[in-house]
C-alpha cells in the first residue's frame, strides 16, 4: 500500500508555491515600473515632437492624423477641450472650434434643399471650397472628429453609415433603426419605392409607408408622384445631380411636392 502524502512535504510544497507567487508579485511589479518609465519617455518626447512640428501639425491633415495615433498609444487625447499643454501647444482646440462652426454654417445653408441630411463627401467639399486654396488642410476624419464633438453638445448633429461612407444629420430628426435601413437602401440610386422596400427588407406595406411618411413630414425625402410604375420617394442629400450644383430656394420649392 501507498504511504500518505506527510505533512512535511505539505508544507514545503505550500512554501514553495507562496515563494513563487511572491517573485511572480516582484516581477509583475518591475514590469510595471518599466513600462511607466517608458511610457514617461515616449511623453516627453511626443511633447518635443509635438513643440518641433507644431505647424506641420495644424496645417497637415495626414500629419495631424498619425500624431493622433501616437498620442492614442499613451492615452493622450490631443483635441480634449481645456487650456491643458496639448490644447495650448498645437490650438487643436482652436482649429476643431472654427471647423465645427462652419460645419455648422454649410449644413444651414443647404437645410432648405436636403432637409439636414448630407453626405460626408459632400460636405468635405463644401467646407474645403469655403476655406480658400490656403487655410489649413482638412480631411474627413477632421470633419468626423469636428461633428462628434458637436453632437456632444446635444446640437443635433449625427452620423449614419452609408454606403461605406456618411450621412450628416444636422436636424435634431428622430430616426430610429427603420429609416436609417431605407436611407441605406436608396443609397445607390438616390432614391426607393415601397415595393423595392417590401421585395428587399421583406416588410409590410405598412411599416415600408410610415417610415416613407416620416421622413416626408421631416423634409428629408421628395415624393415623385408621377413617376413610371409607382411613386418614387428622392433622398435629395443622395441625388447626385442636386449634389454638385447649388439649389436656390426658390428652385426647392418648385421640387417639392
Amino acid at each position: 500500500m501507498r504511504r500518505g502524502v506527510g505533512a512535511g512535504a505539505i508544507a514545503k510544497k505550500k512554501l514553495a508555491e507562496a515563494k513563487y507567487k511572491e517573485r511572480g508579485t516582484v516581477l509583475a511589479e518591475d514590469q510595471i515600473v518599466q513600462m511607466s518609465k517608458q511610457l514617461e519617455t515616449f511623453k516627453s518626447n511626443l511633447e518635443e515632437f509635438a513643440s518641433k512640428h507644431k505647424q506641420e501639425i495644424r496645417k497637415n491633415s495626414q500629419f495631424r492624423v498619425q500624431f493622433q495615433e501616437m498620442c492614442a498609444t499613451i492615452g493622450v487625447d490631443p483635441l480634449a477641450s481645456g487650456k491643458g499643454f496639448w490644447s495650448e501647444m498645437l490650438g487643436v482646440g482652436d482649429f476643431y472650434y472654427e471647423l465645427g462652426v462652419q460645419i455648422i454654417e454649410v449644413c444651414l445653408a443647404l437645410k432648405h434643399r436636403n432637409g439636414g441630411l448630407i453626405t460626408l463627401d459632400e460636405l468635405h467639399q463644401r467646407v474645403l471650397k469655403g476655406r480658400g486654396k490656403y487655410a489649413q488642410d482638412v480631411s474627413q476624419d477632421d470633419l468626423v472628429r469636428a461633428i462628434k464633438k458637436l453632437k456632444a453638445m446635444g446640437s443635433g448633429f449625427g452620423m449614419i453609415p452609408v454606403g461605406g461612407s456618411y450621412l450628416v444629420q444636422s436636424v435634431p430628426a428622430e430616426l430610429n433603426m427603420d429609416h436609417t435601413v431605407v436611407l441605406q437602401q436608396a443609397e445607390k440610386k438616390g432614391y426607393v419605392t415601397v415595393s423595392e422596400i417590401k421585395d428587399v427588407l421583406k416588410w409590410e406595406k405598412e411599416r415600408a409607408c410610415h417610415v416613407l411618411d416620416h421622413l416626408l413630414k421631416e423634409g428629408l425625402a421628395w415624393l415623385d408622384s408621377q413617376a413610371a410604375g409607382e411613386p418614387q420617394y428622392w433622398l435629395p442629400a443622395l441625388f447626385s445631380e442636386l449634389s454638385s450644383r447649388d439649389v436656390t430656394p426658390e428652385e426647392a420649392n418648385q421640387m417639392t411636392p
